[in-house]
Formats: structure tokens, sequence, C-alpha cells
């Protein structure tokens, strides 16, 4: 199973980026074989609206099955539900000790979106 978990950058080292719409990217985690790699998620930091919906879209493209973020607004919620993908919120720490927290399952998935749109 992958995971998606918004980011700055590529560094399993570095920190939770805590917005999922216009988050730099997203590090997509493979839990079976460890392998990860960088999604860029760029193009969504000048929309003036529906950067949550297109980033819920590049995550579903790349086949994972939950996300770890920060922050996320409704449309992206209803977006990454309709999917079929969990949401977890309110992550803080690196990369790698988020994937690690997942896996543990100290990670609790989100019920709904905890910000309102266009934040």
């Amino acid at each position: 199973m992958k995971i998606a978990i918004s980011s700055g950058g590529p560094d399993l080292n570095g920190p939770l980026d805590p917005r999922f719409g216009r988050a730099a990217g997203f590090v997509i985690f493979d839990l079976e074989t460890g392998a990860h790699e960088f999604v860029d998620n760029t193009q969504n930091l000048t929309l003036a609206q529906g950067a949550g919906i297109q980033a819920a879209q590049n995550v579903a493209a790349t086949g994972a099955k939950a996300v770890v973020t920060g922050h996320v607004g409704p449309k992206a919620y209803k977006a990454l539900s309709h999917g079929g993908i969990g949401v977890f919120l309110g992550a803080g720490g690196s990369i790698q000790e988020l994937v690690e927290a997942y896996k543990a399952g100290t990670l609790q998935e989100a019920a709904g979106p905890d910000k309102e749109g266009h934040w």
C-alpha cells in the first residue's frame, strides 16, 4: 500500500508541509517495499481556487490509499474520500517519522475537513 505525505521536498528527513492543496509536493511511500518518490505539486501553488481538488487528483493518480497532512479543506476532503483515500490530519515531524507513525497505527483518521475553503 502507498501513502502520500505533504512535503516541501523529497527528503525523508524533511518536515511535513501542513498545507494539502498548496504543498510543494508529496512523498509517495510504498509501505511494502520501502520505495519512495516525490510528486511535484507546484502547479497548484498559484491557483486562485481548486488547488485541493487538483492535489487530490494528483495523489489519486499515484495509487496512494492514505494522505498524511496538516490540514485539508472541504472540497479536497470530499475528493479524497470519493477516491477511497483516507486522510490523516494534524501530524507533525519528519516524513520518515510520519511513515513510522502511520505503520504503528498512531495517527488518527480524520472524520472531515478541518479548515474552511481558500485558507
